[in-house]
């Protein structure tokens, strides 16, 4: 059984979540301006449908549009723009992941509503800091906006703002493995939603305090009743979305009971609501865990077909999770069956969605790093800043006799902290090129292996034993190499070489010798010497091959030509194939558009190393062509750097 379903449970109250921080203004709240009533009420009627805009759409084109409207009447009536209009300037610039500028506006928006004495226009900012400061990484700062804001609102007795506080509160505490926190602070927001009859709050926080009772400090009582209590308030509500949580959850708690029949049962129930409405994921998560349940009760046929309605289901959600859980999960059930053939195809999937979940989550962490480096470094530049401007309050104020040494000083530390912010972020930058490359490296190795499994899965339907097992011992030896290369940025050229002739006899072997090849390499190489970036070649003989040479009638040829340059080494392979017109029409007529996932991580790792050692190195494409204009092939340069 996979814990999809806390996932399935987490995804979908901070989906909802994501909505909560977008604030609302209310037409009696805090007056804009007196004069100008006119305009003030239509520049109010605006902000409040920006601010509105993003509990209805996740796009910030809407919010803007009413933002640009509200500033033209400002600037219209020469009046200044409010609290509120910052606000939602701030709300759409961190839509935009414009971090600086959303900390701007909204400093700006505090010290204009406490001017003008707009308590809830200052609660609501204080609310939308301590969003900010979660995203951006500094969860001290989040729990102390999200407390101020509570403090604010219960003292002026604003609705609307503790329930979403105290939500977000705990979502901090959540993701800080605070426990006792979490669940203090999610029984307020439960009792803070009750007083303000917002049943919607009510339902997040016992759904999320019942999560708590499922597995870690596991009571199945405590989460059978908040579960349930929360599918009775669902139902109250006519919400049958939110109502597949709960009964997915009290599924959950059964299962891990081992009450089968009670699982079954709530699982049922839960696609009874998510079919009917085309929620796929949801419905996705119930058939994958109706096929483990029979899986482990021993029948296996069940099993198998409800894990085949969990993938159609997927497929429509485009739910990698869901995908490469149940494929995985499919095999070994194939595997203990001693269906090989199944269990192998099953794993090759599992693979594939594996390896693209992976990459999803590295790329998403590589973007939270960098959100958090940038506002790291602006809050160093305003600290910067304060300090210049602390010290020339102490010039103005030293005795005259020492104002010329003080400049001096002030002149040397600033000079001093230029350098050393700029030797910070150079490094910094530095290294997050080095991750990203390392990552990138770490992508094309999956996709080298998986292209080289399907030659091996060929030949094992085909039943040539001979080749299989001629085909397995230079795999191995390849997959000796690429593991041994994998382990560093650069290798020796003949390491790179090496593993590319290993390459090319598997293909020759499996395309039955449709073609010929040959590696030439310049006397004044030395490929013992030389490094390069690994598995850089292998992706354009690839393309070679599997566009150029095999769609042909003809008998192919392949060449690869390395020429010591002044500061690289040229690589040209060079093909008699289709030509790369023909290829791309073949390939829309097989499956649309293609694009090698391999060429484009090369692309992408030399652009890498251009940045990190100021190099302009490029890759050209050249199209060769017969006296008469018929293709000839293609030629590939590749510039490859020398690295130390």
């Amino acid at each position: 059984m996979r814990k999809y379903a806390s996932k399935i449970l987490f995804l979908a109250i901070t989906s909802g979540l994501a909505i909560l921080p977008v604030i609302s203004v209310s037409a009696a709240g805090g007056g804009l301006f007196r004069k100008h009533a006119a305009d003030t009420a239509e520049i109010n009627i605006h902000v409040r449908n920006a601010l509105n805009s993003l509990s209805k759409s996740k796009d910030p084109a809407l919010l803007k549009a009413n933002i640009d409207t509200a500033e033209l009447l400002c600037v219209k009536a020469n009046m200044e723009f409010p609290a509120a209009l910052h606000l939602a300037r701030a709300e759409y610039f961190f839509a935009t992941n414009d971090f600086r500028n959303a900390s701007q506006e909204a400093s700006i928006a505090i010290k204009k509503a406490k001017n003008n004495d707009e308590m809830d226009i200052l609660a609501k900012t204080m609310s939308f800091l301590g969003k900010y400061s979660q995203r951006t990484g500094f969860s001290l700062e989040s729990i102390n906006y999200f407390e101020h804001s509570i403090e604010l609102a219960q003292k002026n007795k604003l609705k609307g703002i503790i329930p979403m506080n105290y939500a977000m509160l705990a979502e901090v505490y959540s993701k800080l493995d605070k426990l006792k926190e979490y669940r203090t602070t999610l029984s307020s927001l439960i009792d803070a939603a009750y007083k303000e009859h917002d049943t919607l709050f009510v339902q997040i926080g016992i759904t999320r305090l019942g999560r708590t009772y499922l597995e870690r400090d596991r009571n199945f009582k405590m989460a059978d009743s908040l579960n349930k209590k929360c599918l009775e308030i669902a139902l109250a509500r006519k919400d049958s979305g939110f109502a597949i949580l709960p009964i997915t959850e009290l599924g959950w708690n059964c299962y891990l009971e081992k009450k089968y029949d009670c699982a079954i049962k709530y699982y049922n129930q839960a696609l009874a609501y998510s079919i009917p409405h085309k929620i796929y994921a949801n419905a996705a998560n119930a058939y994958g865990n109706l096929g483990t349940i029979y899986r482990d009760i021993g029948e296996d046929n069940k099993s198998l077909h409800y894990y085949h309605l969990a993938l159609e289901q997927a497929e429509l959600a485009k739910d990698l999770y869901s995908l490469w859980w149940i494929n995985r999960d499919m095999s070994d059930l194939y595997l203990k069956n001693r269906d090989t053939s199944k269990a192998f195809q099953a794993y090759v999937l599992y693979k594939t969605y594996s390896d693209s979940a992976l990459k999803s989550e590295k790329t998403q962490g590589l973007i939270d790093a960098r959100i958090r480096y940038d506002v790291d470094s602006h809050n160093k530049e305003v600290e910067l800043l304060s300090l210049k401007l602390y010290n020339q309050r102490l010039i103005i104020y030293g005795a005259l006799g020492l104002l010329v040494l003080s400049i001096a000083v002030l002149v040397l530390l600033l000079g001093r902290a230029k350098i050393n912010a700029k030797r910070r972020i150079s490094e910094m930058n530095r290294r997050i090129a080095e991750v990203t490359q390392a990552n990138l490296r770490q992508q094309m190795n999956p996709h080298f292996i998986f292209n080289t499994l399907n030659s091996i899965q060929y030949y094992m339907y085909q039943h040539d034993k001979l080749a299989t097992n001629n085909y397995l011992t230079k795999f191995s030896s390849l997959m000796r190499k690429v593991l041994e290369n994998s382990q560093h940025t650069s290798v020796p050229l003949r390491d790179e070489l090496d593993a590319l002739n290993l390459y090319l006899e598997l293909e020759m072997i499996r395309f039955k010798d449709k073609f010929e090849y040959e590696i030439t390499v310049d006397e004044e190489i030395d490929t013992l010497m030389y490094k390069v970036p690994t598995m850089l070649i292998q992706p354009y003989v690839e393309n070679s091959i599997t566009h150029g040479l095999i769609p042909g009638e003809n008998k192919g040829f392949v060449k690869i030509d390395l020429k010591l340059e002044n500061e690289y080494i040229l690589c040209t392979v060079e093909d008699n194939g289709i030509g790369r017109e023909a290829a791309s029409e073949k390939n829309k007529m097989k499956e649309g558009n293609h694009n090698s996932l391999g060429t484009q991580i090369i692309s992408s790792r030399l652009d890498l190393v251009n940045t990190l050692y100021g190099t302009s190195l490029k890759t050209t494409y050249t199209d060769l062509k017969k006296e008469n204009g018929e293709p000839a092939g293609t030629r590939v340069e590749i510039q490859i750097p020398i690295l130390s």
